[in-house]
């Protein structure tokens, strides 16, 4: 067993963020899992080692409220897991400035507040992790789910500084890239999307492919939400973690081939995963 850490997790609710909790708390570690309504996390008080506090990523007070409660009861901060976030679909178009902002202010703005918040105490301590959860969509985009990805490329880019930057006071970053994930999340993603499949305008029938390759080639591989807190947890106890971590058939197969093949290649599969035509 590895010697105990203090982890504080955003976004336990449900999916990856409640697994990566009720792992690490199972593998002897102090964790504070944390989520915007804590009503959502009573059932996770029962768990040994496991408390859970009121963090809400839009919220700048929730965040350092949160952050001084770790210090108060923990005494320090040893990692941190930024997972809180969602996914806004629609054609690049369509999706007004108010839901592109809203898609940033959660999961990239969110998630840079709760990393400053957390930067003082690691330092002060000289060590400490930071796992980024990212996604396959972080570094492959995907018609029709520009804001997330978008969001999620951002992210990466601040993985790559960070992980410079916070490493001159022992701070590693690390960021996780999974695929398709049997979470929640695709609840929420399938409620995004309904409403688009209704909506008139020039990008309706190609909203309707968009589903069907949600439903079908975008979700080779799906794999539980377990799979990916054992290898958070794993970042988290590792002497020397690697910078990213991929999880999943398609974020192994898929990323590395991105990088390879013209994007020409890459915009040809992905037309045909939505059944798009190709331009004349």
């Amino acid at each position: 067993m590895a010697a105990e850490q203090v982890i504080l997790i955003t976004g336990c609710s449900s999916g990856i963020g409640r697994a990566t909790a009720i792992e690490a708390a199972a593998r002897g570690h102090r964790v504070f899992a944390t989520a915007r309504n804590p009503n959502d996390l009573a059932d996770l008080e029962r768990t040994p080692r496991l408390s859970s506090l009121r963090l809400d990523v839009t919220d700048t007070a929730s965040i350092h409220e949160a952050v001084a409660q770790v210090r108060i009861r923990a005494g320090r901060l040893d990692a941190l897991v930024s997972n809180a976030g969602y996914a806004q679909y629609g054609a690049i178009e369509e999706v007004t400035a108010e839901e592109w902002r809203a898609q940033f202010d959660a999961n990239f703005l969110g998630a840079i507040e709760t990393i400053r918040a957390v930067l003082p105490l690691m330092r002060q301590s000289g060590r400490g992790t930071i796992v980024i959860v990212s996604s396959v969509a972080g570094r492959l985009v995907i018609p029709f789910a520009a804001p997330y990805c978008a969001s999620k490329h951002a992210l990466e880019a601040v993985a790559d500084a960070l992980r410079v930057e916070a490493g001159a006071f022992g701070i590693r970053t690390v960021v996780v890239e999974p695929g398709p994930i049997e979470t929640r999340f695709d609840e929420r993603a399938r409620s995004l999307v309904a409403p688009l499949l209704s909506r008139p305008g020039p990008y309706r029938e190609l909203y309707a492919g968009a589903e069907r390759a949600m439903e079908g080639d975008f979700q080779m591989g799906k794999r539980p939400a377990t799979a990916v807190s054992r290898v958070v947890v794993h970042a988290i106890e590792s002497r020397r973690p690697r910078a990213r971590y991929r999880v999943g058939s398609m974020a192994k197969a898929l990323i590395p081939l991105s990088r390879l093949l013209p994007s020409r290649w890459i915009d040809g599969l992905l037309r045909r995963s939505l059944g798009i035509s190709s331009p004349r």
